[in-house]
């Protein structure tokens, strides 16, 4: 008897299928040492949404410099060098959407939104953003980038798409 994937794995698997981290170094490898800097660049960094089956959707966010963010979207520094050189307790007037997963049979509710406004809040709440800025790996990363763009009221800023 094989058992259901928990949605803990589910998002695990996904992670992996969409952003293929493995195989490409330049992208930031996300393990709890990487999250607990993020949660201490700012704590609404790390958002998860939760139902009583387990998580169903993960997003993460870094707050940086416009210079670090302008460095990253012009193809000058990957991912990884945007996470690493970005300073724990500097002032931030940039964000950089990471990656946010929802799970399929949760998609177009707004889950995602909702945890990148909350986040977006909390973050510009300590903080002077005045700039997004995204590398979108699927059509539906890019139109919930531009979305939420719209919602905050921020520019957003893309690099190139990955291919």
């Amino acid at each position: 008897m094989t058992s259901t994937p928990s949605n803990y794995e589910r998002l695990l698997a996904l992670a992996d299928e969409v952003f293929a981290v493995r195989n490409d170094p330049a992208q930031l490898d996300v393990d709890e040492a990487v999250l607990d800097r993020l949660r201490r660049i700012h704590p609404a960094s790390v958002q998860e949404k939760t139902t009583p089956e387990g998580p169903i959707a993960w997003l993460l966010l870094i707050p940086t410099t416009q210079a670090l963010m302008d460095a990253f979207v012009h193809e000058r520094i990957t991912e990884r060098e945007l996470y690493d050189r970005t300073p724990v307790g500097a002032p931030y007037n940039a964000v950089y959407l990471c990656s946010g997963l929802v799970l399929p049979e949760h998609r177009r509710k707004g889950v995602a939104r909702e945890l990148a406004l909350q986040a977006l809040e909390a973050i510009r709440h300590d903080h002077p953003i005045r700039a997004l800025c995204v590398w979108t790996f699927s059509e539906a990363g890019r139109a919930g980038a531009r979305a939420l763009a719209a919602a905050s009221g921020l520019p957003l800023f893309e690099r190139p798409a990955f291919h």
